[in-house]
């Protein structure tokens, strides 16, 4: 597949070919990537870094060494929306090239998935990826994304309305005087035993997150149908016997 289209979007050369060897390989550690396309492997981790940042790419600690993966193509396209140049048509081209895109990454994904995503780019290609789901299921919230990112979430719960996309909230205790019922509809609030450091918890599809609003921000995602039933009835038995509204 040829994505040197990517280069409009300001990806450099290199970046276009890590993020290629990443779509045609799956998920692999660096070495795999020097031998597919041959830059040096500082230049490597440099790229993959600045993917990395972009958002476009995630990666997980396995066996000591770190392994990467590119993110939902679809984090292309809200990237090119957040850059708010007059990109338009790239964007159609680059919308036609997705799906085979999906295709390639479905084909290669592992039955049990776990990846890490950094920094503000890399929280909102996690929150990309929930509006392709039904629901979304929350522990924890404290509106950090709103509050950090507040033109992003805009953005974002425009599209979720507009996708149907259910989101339950588990606010923390200290949010009820703010946390608006004409914005959150579906929302109860826990005890304050609940609250402390600012992590969050939310579970979509076969999916559980982990996200830390601290100092840095991380998001540690895992793809697990099993794990992800069991957080969904820990949230119901929250949600019924724990929560207030």
């Amino acid at each position: 597949m040829n994505l040197e289209i990517l280069r409009k979007i300001g990806l450099s050369e290199g970046e276009v070919k890590v993020y290629n060897a990443l779509l045609k390989i799956g998920e692999t550690p660096i070495n795999n990537i020097h031998e597919q396309i041959g830059i040096d492997r500082r230049n490597i981790y440099d790229i993959l870094n600045k993917l990395i940042e972009r958002g476009l790419v995630a990666y997980i600690e396995s066996d000591g060494k770190r392994v990467f993966r590119i993110s939902n193509p679809d984090k292309i396209l809200s990237y090119i929306e957040e850059k708010k140049t007059n990109l338009e048509d790239i964007k159609e081209e680059i919308k036609k090239l997705v799906p085979d895109m999906q295709k390639i990454c479905e084909s290669k994904k592992q039955e049990f998935q776990a990846m890490t995503f950094k920094d503000k780019e890399g929280i909102k290609a996690v929150w990309d990826d929930m509006l392709h789901y039904k629901a979304i299921f929350w522990i924890g919230s404290g509106m950090y994304v709103p509050d950090k990112f507040p033109a992003f979430f805009k953005d974002w719960d425009k599209r979720r309305k507009k996708n149907k996309v259910k989101s339950y909230h588990l606010f923390r205790y200290e949010k009820r005087n703010v946390a608006d019922k004409n914005i959150w509809h579906d929302r109860r609030f826990l005890p304050s035993e609940f609250s402390g450091n600012p992590t969050v918890i939310a579970i979509y599809g076969n999916k559980v997150v982990n996200f830390l609003f601290g100092e840095n921000l991380f998001a540690f995602v895992i793809e697990s149908k099993e794990l992800a039933e069991n957080y969904k009835e820990y949230h119901k038995y929250l949600w019924e016997n724990v929560a207030k509204k």
